[in-house]
């Protein structure tokens, strides 16, 4: 006879998610991609005033495979576009961006043929932060948001595997079978 639980079939995996989005959420490492004057109230906001490390952000990372936050502050021009394009592409997931100020996010006062008219033409955005430049608590605030979407992200391995067998069209038996075979490899 089975032993019953009183937790449903996904503690384990809710539970799980809730540890990693806690750890991920209060772990954020932001790549600062600084184009303009924006960048100096980035600055300001990893200062003592403001103190973004209250909030777990405060490592700055300038390389893109060691961030997971990309903070692109100043107006971004088509030559500089696939710049941050190919920097965006080399973040590992999960990832997020903040578009900080009106220049990266509408092309702010510099509303010309070279001048791209917001980042979200590239790269998905995720919270934007309006202002020109934005002060420091308002892109702190922006961090605060990006920390609760990571909080409500559901992240368990069940899902992510449903989710590749049904982009690969291929069932959840035959699925559980290539696990076994690949773990028996090992």
């Amino acid at each position: 006879m089975a032993q019953q639980s009183g937790f449903g079939d996904g503690f384990l995996t809710t539970t799980l998610d809730a540890l990693v989005n806690w750890g991920r959420a209060n772990a954020i490492w932001p790549m600062p991609m600084g184009l303009s004057c924006c960048a100096i109230e980035m600055m300001a906001m990893a200062g003592p005033r403001y103190d973004i490390a209250r909030f777990g952000a405060e490592v700055f990372r300038f390389s893109p495979r060691q961030s997971d936050l990309m903070i692109v502050a100043g107006t971004v021009t088509y030559k500089m576009a696939s710049v941050v394009k190919k920097i965006w592409d080399q973040m590992p997931e999960p990832k997020w961006c903040i578009a900080m100020g009106a220049c990266s996010s509408t092309g702010g006062m510099f509303r010309s043929y070279p001048v791209l008219q917001g980042i979200d033409m590239i790269i998905p955005v995720d919270v934007y932060v309006p202002g020109c430049p934005p002060r420091p608590d308002a892109v702190i605030h922006a961090v605060m948001e990006i920390q609760q979407k990571i909080m409500r992200q559901k992240n368990s391995l069940r899902d992510s595997l449903l989710s590749e067998a049904a982009v690969e069209k291929i069932t959840q038996s035959e699925m559980i079978a290539e696990k076994e075979k690949l773990l028996l490899k090992q």
